[in-house]
């Protein structure tokens, strides 16, 4: 039976919940806002199938093997305009849904709480782009739901966090020919709960309800992507980059992830899915003719499956193929957890005592030097230099 006695220890990833032949392992918010099994022991027959399932008690031991590498965008201009990066997976979902499959993403529903679902056409497959900055519950049902399409013999795609990934491929047991598996390089998953604070936060600063965010939306271009707010009076007018906006202030601190997420077991190379993507914000230094600033995705390809699709899509895509050492060359987020900001503690305790407001302000004051910053950047964009300027910072530092 799963016990969390160190919360370090479990990602959330729910399969335990979903495994469970009774059905009494229930998700259960802690203060923090991350989801935890909660295990109704009167119902509980003692079968360990939680526990043959959970990625952090079952680590895989790393085995490299052969992989591609590949830096891609879509051809499709809107699609790559609405996505995080290059459009890489909408290109791989877009193939499967043509197929007649079902692909599950994460989405962000009206009370700004991400989770995961499935689609089975192309419109809905909108709603899967952009980056959503906040865990995903991924649902007590969810990896259940993929097994049954699967023996229906439908073909599968999952996206999803690398923690994740492995809790499904654990509760699968067997590797399905039809299930493709897309994991997204996590920087960490922060607390739905301070997200919630962050909303409650531009409620308030912007004097009407938000309709809706875009986490990493392209307004000054994909090299200094924004937070955007819509409203029902600013008509996405909201643009805050990292330097700036409260809640990327919060995220890429690290003062309110997943404790797991400071000694994620996850990190690493050779992973268990079929593909692995992530940014390429140093375009520059793989191609000259794909750095256009409207985003381009990194692409490692660990299968055979995923190597067969690939080829399948290609039409759809540009792409230059390079060494897999080169391309992630680098890039801490594939090998390295995230750092623990030691004000996390206070942060998360403020969390459940201060409002919105004075929390933010608190821990991210609006002070003169944050308004240096953005009018630093803003300027360069207006110049229109700044891509240069991230350019040569790309090509001095080699990532």
């Amino acid at each position: 039976m799963i016990t969390i006695t160190d919360k370090s220890k479990c990602c959330g990833c729910n399969a335990c919940a979903n495994i469970c032949p009774k059905n009494c392992i229930k998700m259960k918010r802690d203060e923090e806002g991350f989801l935890y099994p909660d295990i109704c022991q009167d119902e509980c027959i003692s079968c360990n199938l939680c526990e043959s399932v959970c990625p952090e008690i079952n680590v895989r031991a790393e085995v490299p093997f052969k992989q591609d590498g590949y830096i891609v965008q879509i051809k499709d201009e809107n699609i790559r305009r609405e996505s995080t990066a290059g459009g890489a997976f909408s290109a791989i979902a877009r193939y499967i849904i043509q197929s007649g499959g079902v692909v599950f993403g994460v989405v962000m529903d009206d009370k700004f709480l991400a989770h995961h679902t499935y689609v089975e056409s192309e419109l809905e497959l909108q709603k899967y782009r952009n980056s959503k900055y906040v865990q995903s519950f991924v649902g007590e049902s969810t990896f259940k739901q993929v097994r049954e399409f699967l023996n229906k013999g439908r073909t599968v795609c999952f996206s999803g966090t690398p923690c994740q990934i492995e809790g499904l491929k654990l509760f699968l047991k067997e590797d399905y020919k039809k299930l493709i598996t897309v994991d997204v390089v996590c920087r960490a998953v922060p607390s739905p709960l301070a997200f919630e604070k962050y909303i409650e936060l531009q409620n308030k600063c912007l004097g009407t309800d938000i309709i809706n965010v875009r986490f990493r939306d392209k307004y000054f271009g994909y090299k200094y992507s924004t937070m955007n707010i819509c409203t029902a009076k600013n008509n996405w007018s909201y643009h805050r980059g990292i330097e700036s906006d409260p809640w990327l202030r919060a995220f890429f601190s690290g003062i309110c992830n997943r404790p797991s997420c400071y000694e994620c077991n996850f990190r690493k190379r050779y992973r268990v899915s079929d593909f692995t993507i992530w940014d390429c914000f140093s375009v520059c230094n793989f191609s000259k003719k794909m750095d256009d600033d409207k985003g381009t995705t990194r692409m490692l390809v660990h299968t055979s499956k995923g190597r067969e699709l690939f080829d399948k899509i290609k039409e759809e895509i540009k792409y230059v193929e390079l060494n897999p050492d080169e391309i992630v060359n680098g890039v801490k987020e594939i090998f390295e957890p995230s750092k623990r900001n030691p004000k996390r503690d206070e942060f998360m305790a403020d969390l459940n005592i201060l409002d919105a407001e004075k929390l933010f302000k608190k821990y991210f004051p609006n002070t003169i030097k944050v308004k240096i910053k953005r009018f630093i950047r803003i300027a360069l964009y207006k110049l229109r230099i700044y891509k240069f300027v991230k350019n040569l910072y790309s090509i001095i530092l080699k990532k």
